[in-house]
């Protein structure tokens, strides 16, 4: 039978926690047609085809949680749209972009599902979708397919669109530690943790590296004077101006010496070991092209390494090795360069293959070499004739291990010295074992921005934790960068509750941010008006470095569309089971259903946190067996059973006794007023704030460690001058 195509209906990016997981996600509803009819072991010689052209698919679990597991899946039978979700995941692995989750649901319509995978890029999960469904067809029709041609294409989008490695390994080692990130550019510009306590990482510099001390190790001519003023050992040498100056210098130093631009990275323009006047004065056209200046260095003996410091400390060390062909007197040096060097699968144009490749037209210092031995990009080197083409960059070897301890101090003291936080030591040692003075080696660089995919891919030796020695850099080791969240879902009066909770954080001494259905407030004064709850306006207060707290009002339909704001809470409000008008476009249609919307606000909660939950509504009390903190439940009525059986548990609610708003811990009770009172019964008249908010907004600052005094104050004088109530509360305590 000759089936029509699988078609994608619709996608959508959910960037926050949605009722799928965690983690951003792409949707798309599929419509498999007339396949519905046709599991995978009704279809002849599919798995087999599907098999032999994906073989990474026996390592998905999927159902039994095994290696295998999809493959026991698709022979018992399974339908295109589970197959779809476990090929797009195989593909984003195959593209370098490693994942494991997803999943696919039926819809109430026959034939269409919802496929989900995890991305860490949305466009790459788009991509990955389309060209999974594409495999699908061909192996059910058995027509070929070019996967090489699929995977090129995922992997240049990988390559465009994703973080590079060196600041992936940071913001993976700051997630493995549960703090938060936001990318703030298409590019490696990343937010760590939130409002005011955020720090800013940009590959491996952050809102620590000192511009000054960026310029400065920029300058290698004030980097070396600086250097040696301070007991480091260098090389002597001078800033020249002409080729004939540099070759005055170079025999006033002593040959051999190094040619090099005092401004360049990568090892670009360096020209190592120069004997002749006629090498000298070429490697200073080739610096000068590379640099804004050329130095003039003594040459010193030994081997190149980079030494990577982070804070005060070494964290990482790797060795270079000269970049080497071997003639076969039939091509020439550029053709064996591709063969022999750049070929190597380490090498390439991004930046995360952890060597460059060697194209002769750009590295010119390469050239100067391949001349230095009589040769030219266009000679044949006889058979076995070995040609240095590059004697520096080639950092592959992890040595830290061997680092000595007064060499660790020394590169150490040059990145004090230079004032960096994260810098990069280019160090020539004969052997890095032994200190340097015993061996006459010397610092020949120090670089701001340091590559980190030499550490964390070496090709010999282990790979080092250079990003999570960042993080732990940035962030101290009880601080998850973290400001105080407060979530509110539902549909009972969440704005006014939303106003209360920010209005009682604030007098606590917070800075706090507020986003809600009529605008976006800071400390109560309105920085943007209209409706604030969707993402893109909410997470702007997380980008936001004086808030100090956060209060969000949720709707159902934002968790659905783009997923929650924020990744965790501290507190999560649902106020009741909500309603699904208006989610029939999600397929939203059962109470079942909506009840994996509303769990999002309460999967949410941190440990350290609590969920503030209606006792009311049966549909909201079912959440509380899926926090992973605290649950404190109100409701107006003290009889309610919800209520005697927490508290029985030594457990926290809010209610009513006769007329008194009390809080309650067990058997302890802790009364904060009176509803009679005249600026309580102003607040429930004036503002129209209902019982049931009151008592949430009670809950949710309890919640937050607000003390008793401050939540009574600050309910009767709400809207007030912070100062005045502050002042009320001082003249009441004296």
């Amino acid at each position: 039978m000759n089936f029509p195509d699988i078609r994608i209906l619709r996608t959508r990016h959910l960037r926050g926690p949605s009722i799928w997981t965690y983690r951003p996600v792409v949707e798309a509803w599929v419509d498999i047609g007339p396949l519905e009819d046709h599991p995978s072991n009704r279809l002849p010689g599919f798995n087999e085809r599907l098999q032999s052209l994906l073989p990474g698919l026996v390592e998905h679990r999927c159902g039994i949680g095994e290696r295998g597991g999809f493959l026991l899946r698709l022979a018992d039978g399974t339908w295109p749209g589970h197959i779809m979700e476990h090929v797009a995941i195989e593909l984003q692995n195959l593209a370098g972009m490693q994942t494991g989750f997803g999943k696919a649901r039926e819809t109430s319509q026959r034939g269409v599902y919802k496929v989900v995978i995890r991305t860490r890029q949305p466009e790459v999960g788009l991509a990955a979708l389309e060209a999974a469904r594409d495999i699908v067809m061909a192996c059910i029709r058995n027509t070929p397919i070019d996967l090489a041609r699929i995977v090129a294409q995922l992997t240049d989008k990988v390559d465009r669109l994703c973080l590079g490695p060196s600041t992936a390994s940071i913001v993976d080692a700051a997630t493995d530690r549960g703090i938060p990130n936001i990318r703030l550019t298409d590019g490696n510009l990343v937010q760590l943790g939130h409002g005011a306590k955020q720090r800013r990482i940009w590959t491996a510099e952050t809102d620590k590296t000192s511009a000054i001390a960026e310029n400065i190790s920029s300058d290698k001519d004030l980097t070396k004077r600086l250097l040696s003023q301070c007991g480091v050992p260098v090389p002597q040498g001078q800033v020249v101006q002409s080729p004939d100056e540099a070759w005055e210098v170079a025999q006033s130093l002593g040959l051999p010496v190094v040619v090099k631009p005092s401004d360049a990275n990568h090892g670009r323009g360096v020209a190592l070991e120069l004997r002749h006047e006629a090498e000298v004065k070429a490697a200073f056209d080739v610096a000068q092209h590379e640099g804004s200046e050329v130095m003039v260095e003594n040459f010193i003996q030994g081997e190149e390494h980079r030494l990577l410091v982070v804070g005060d400390r070494m964290v990482a060390a790797a060795k270079g090795e000269m970049a080497t062909i071997v003639g076969d007197g039939v091509h020439t040096v550029e053709q064996l360069i591709e063969t022999q060097i750049n070929s190597d699968p380490r090498r390439g144009e991004e930046e995360d293959f952890p060597l460059d490749t060697i194209r002769l037209s750009e590295h010119h210092n390469a050239v100067l070499e391949i001349e230095r031995q009589g040769l030219t990009p266009s000679s044949i080197p006889e058979a076995g004739r070995r040609v240095i083409i590059q004697r520096n960059g080639n950092m592959n070897h992890d040595v830290t291990d061997l680092v000595h301890p007064d060499v660790a101090a020394t590169v150490c003291l040059a990145a004090r010295v230079v004032g960096l936080d994260i810098a990069g030591i280019d160090m020539v040692a004969s052997d890095i074992s032994r200190p340097l003075h015993e061996q006459g080696g010397a610092i020949v660089e120090v670089n701001a921005g340091p590559g980190l995919l030499m550490h964390l891919k070496p090709e010999h030796g282990k790979p080092r934790p250079v990003g999570q020695a960042i993080a732990d850099h940035l962030f101290k080791p009880n601080d998850n960068g973290r400001v105080p969240i407060v979530g509110v879902l539902g549909t009972q009066a969440t704005t006014q509750l939303a106003h209360l909770i920010a209005w009682l954080i604030h007098l606590n001494g917070a800075q706090t941010g507020l986003a809600c259905s009529n605008g976006l407030y800071i400390n109560e004064s309105k920085i943007r008006t209209g409706d604030a709850t969707h993402f893109d306006e909410a997470q702007t207060l997380l980008i936001n470095r004086s808030i100090e707290a956060a209060v969000f009002e949720t709707r159902t339909i934002h968790i659905l569309n783009d997923g929650l704001p924020y990744d965790r809470c501290r507190v999560g409000v649902v106020t009741d089971g909500c309603h699904t008008q208006g989610l029939e476009d999600h397929d939203i249609q059962t109470p079942e259903q909506l009840r994996s919307v509303i769990r999002t606000q309460v999967d949410v909660v941190l440990p350290d946190g609590a969920a503030v939950l209606n006792a009311d509504d049966p549909a909201v009390v079912e959440l509380a067996d899926l926090c992973d903190g605290e649950v404190i439940f109100y409701s107006p009525k003290s009889n309610n059973p919800v209520l005697a059986k927490h508290r029985q548990q030594g457990q926290r609610a809010v209610t009513i006794v006769d007329n008194e708003v009390v809080l309650k811990r067990g058997e302890q009770t802790t009364v904060l007023f009176n509803l009679s009172m005249p600026a309580i019964a102003k607040l429930i008249k004036q503002e129209q704030v209902s019982h049931p908010t009151l008592l949430a907004a009670c809950a949710s600052a309890w919640a937050m460690d607000i003390s008793p005094a401050l939540i009574r104050a600050g309910l009767k004088n709400f809207g007030q001058p912070p100062q005045r109530v502050v002042s009320q509360m001082a003249h009441v305590n004296a």
